[in-house]
Order: C-alpha cells, then structure tokens, then sequence
C-alpha cells in the first residue's frame, strides 16, 4: 500500500472507525438527495471519498441501487489525447515525432479508447456490462440506464445541442449533476452554457480541432477537423458559487470524507448563460 493509501485508511478510520461501505455510501448519497429515477451526471474523485470497501465498484453500485431500473448514471469519458500533437495535451511531444504520432495513433474506438484524466470511478463505469457510449472522438460520454441510448446516441457537437449534455438538459426536472468531491471547474455542464451563451451573442466558431477516428467500414484510422468554440473554464468556479448562494439551488453535504453538491442541471445552465452574459468580456 502507498503512503497516500496509508494515509486515506487512517484518516478514513480516524472519522468513522470503520471502512466506507457499499450500504454506508447508499446512506449518504440518500441524504443528500439522490433518489430512483433521476437522470444522474457525476463527476468524482475518488480519494477525497475516503477508504472504500470495493473501491469505484462500490460507488458504481450505489448510485445504480438508488438511481432504480428507470434512472440512468452518466459520467465524461473524454478522451482529449486523441488530438493533433500541434496543440492539447500531446504538445509536449519534440516537433520530430509529430508525423509519426499522427500515423500511428488508434483512433478513437468507444469501446476500446480508455478515458484521459477522469479517474477510476469514471473508468471502471466504462467497462460495466451494458454500459453505451457517445462517439464523439474527444468529449465522449458513458451512460447506463432507462435512458442511456437517448442520452449517448448522435453526439455530434462536444458540448452543444447535439450532446449528452443537452440531452441531460432536456430532462429538466429528473436531470442532475453530482460534484463527488470535485468543484465547479470540474462541471462540464457549464460548458453547455458557454456554447449557448456564444450562440446568443453570434459568435462563429473559430478554433480548428482534431480527433483521430477508426472508419467503421475500413477499419482504418483517419484524422477528422472540425471548427468549434475555444471552450474555457477559467470562471466557473465564479458561476458555481454564484450559483450555490442562491437559496435551494444546491444540495451540499458529505459522501464519506467528500464534500459534494447536487444540483439541477436545467438551472445551473440557464443561470451559467446569465452570468456569462453580465459578467464574460468575450
């Protein structure tokens, strides 16, 4: 065991005297408000949790017993290496690899590709029996449940109407986001909010992206681009809180050791677009 391990069981037990459990996870996800039905985005880090008996499979398999055969759980599955070496996170690479790296990079397989950064939670979901995926080469989505195909299928656009994101959106009452020990610079669907917010002022779609796919039909790899926002999250921690200082907006307590809030998605989005709209110089 690491020290970082170490240290996450003795805190775990300094809090509890016990280790977290499936049933002990259930229990404080209940009380802050997860219930059968809902339409579930979570993001999470897993170590803020604390020592989980079964680790990300056990925090799986409490959302799904709460969430009830017509909820569904999402969570991102992005896969943001799979772009040119010119930019993102492959430009570190010497400027000598580059054709190389481009002639050589698997394309983007929804059930193959693993995720970039999101963590083990959001990891081990993507190989759970039955679990779909969006095919959008860059901000992909996994989800499972009542309406999982509805959410993941067409996703043509990374974070505007043809997303998961809108779709999530479209539930409006039943849809919500889950911050599992993470913060608002973590909430993609903010990002929602930045597309429309471009949208309503006009803006065209200025920043070249690129994304190597396999082509279903030759099984060969090909380079696709396409022209979209140059998204950006360096305020939505001004949103979010923002936001949570609104009276009922947010539910906040505890998931273990976490701190975590559950929010509306609807109305995180329609106030993000607002705030954007007063605040954003561009």
């Amino acid at each position: 065991m690491s020290k970082k391990e170490c240290n996450l069981v003795a805190r775990t037990h300094e809090v509890f005297g016990t280790c977290l459990t499936a049933e002990r996870l259930k229990e404080d996800f209940r009380k802050l408000g997860v219930s059968s039905g809902m339409t579930l985005l979570v993001h999470c880090s897993l170590s803020k949790i604390g020592w989980i008996a079964g680790g990300p499979v056990a925090v799986i398999q409490a959302l799904l017993d709460l969430l009830g055969p017509h909820g569904t759980l999402l969570m991102p599955s992005h896969t943001s290496d799979n772009t040119d070496p010119t930019y993102g996170p492959n430009s570190f690479i010497p400027p000598e690899w580059f054709d190389a790296f481009r002639q050589s990079l698997p394309g983007y397989q929804a059930d193959i590709t693993p995720t970039f950064k999101m963590g083990k939670v959001s990891e081990t979901f993507r190989h759970w029996p039955g679990v779909l995926r969006s095919q959008h080469p860059l901000y992909s989505v996994i989800a499972l449940g009542e309406k999982a195909k509805l959410i993941t299928e067409d996703h043509y656009d990374s974070c505007g109407e043809q997303s998961p994101l809108a779709r999530l959106y479209a539930c409006m009452d039943n849809g919500y986001v889950l911050l599992l020990g993470v913060q608002h610079k973590n909430n993609t669907s903010l990002h929602l909010s930045e597309y429309r917010y471009q949208i309503n002022k006009n803006n065209e779609k200025t920043f070249r992206c690129s994304a190597a796919v396999m082509d279903s039909e030759t099984n060969e790899r090909q380079w696709i681009e396409w022209m979209d926002y140059d998204y950006r999250a360096d305020d939505f921690m001004d949103i979010g809180n923002a936001f949570d200082s609104i009276e009922g907006n947010t539910q906040i307590g505890k998931v273990g050791l976490a701190e975590c809030k559950l929010i509306p998605q609807h109305l995180l989005v329609d106030f993000g677009v607002d705030w954007m709209t007063k605040n954003r110089r561009s």
